[in-house]
């Protein structure tokens, strides 16, 4: 066995440093200009707090945050359960229900979620005879009703396309197995397809589901005094412009909260898979 001498060996390799380009240097100045807006506004509240208005608005503020996120948790949980059968109909090869459901996500992802919300909660009132005579009417002349039932069918669209696309994405080997061994139908589907496309599907459900917690402010309009329709009304009383930074301050928190918690689970489920 010959051993290497020091001038056998290659040369060690040296490391330079980074070019200073110019896409470096525009993230750096992005950086610092992000840096020292938070700064700003962090001294902005400091010097402007009042305690005279926290004290006596405070409590608006939790209120309506506790309204958005049962708004949210709600509409996320129905669509989930609406767009199983719709990303059914996307998956299917009939082109009379594959029809439908393509033009049921088609408008619903196509058109804008204030829209949507418009269309519930105006539209319905020029048919409030026919609700009244089937009994809806007590649900769709409620604000918080007709917000839940837009957000549910929005929600539903885009959920069924995210679990559609991770059905796709499971490999046709592990349908071939089930069949192989003789499971039936309804088994293959929900013990061996389903779970694997949820994980595929976890984080495109994270995303949705922050989208839906952001887009919730626009409620408000329609009298519903979530978040922002409590920030509203406060500033409408007040013009404190402060009542605005504390609602962005508090969705932050939310929706920060939010992602690491939904990490937390993506950790915890995908474990098997992790070395």
């Amino acid at each position: 066995m010959s051993m290497e001498t020091a001038a056998d060996m290659p040369p060690p390799e040296v490391k330079t440093a980074r070019p200073w380009t110019f896409l470096r240097i525009v993230g750096y100045a992005l950086m610092a200009f992000w840096i020292l807006g938070g700064l700003g506004v962090i001294a902005f509240l400091y010097n402007s707090y009042d305690q005279e208005f926290m004290d006596k608005y405070g409590q608006k503020f939790i209120d309506g945050t506790i309204v958005t996120i049962q708004l949210v948790i709600l509409s996320v949980v129905l669509g989930a359960l609406v767009s199983l059968p719709i990303a059914f109909g996307r998956l299917t090869t009939n082109r009379y229900i594959g029809g439908l459901t393509y033009g049921y996500v088609y408008f619903f992802r196509g058109t804008p979620l204030i829209a949507q919300v418009f269309l519930i909660y105006y539209g319905v009132g020029s048919f409030r005879p026919f609700f009244q005579d089937i009994g809806l009417w007590w649900f769709l002349r409620d604000a918080w009703y007709c917000a839940l039932l837009a957000f549910t069918l929005n929600t539903a669209a885009y959920q069924a396309e995210i679990l559609a696309g991770a059905i796709r994405n499971v490999p046709e080997g592990q349908s071939e197995a089930a069949r192989a061994l003789g499971l039936p139908r309804p088994v293959m589907f929900f013990k061996i397809i389903l779970p694997q496309a949820l994980i595929t599907a976890l984080r495109p459900y994270g995303n949705e589901i922050v989208l839906m917690l952001k887009g919730s402010a626009i409620v408000s309009i329609i009298t519903v005094y979530d978040l922002m329709g409590e920030t509203r009304r406060m500033f409408a009383r007040t013009y404190d412009f402060q009542a605005y930074l504390w609602a962005a301050i508090i969705y932050i928190i939310v929706v920060e909260g939010l992602r690491r918690l939904w990490d937390k689970l993506e950790i915890r489920l995908t474990r098997h898979l992790q070395r």
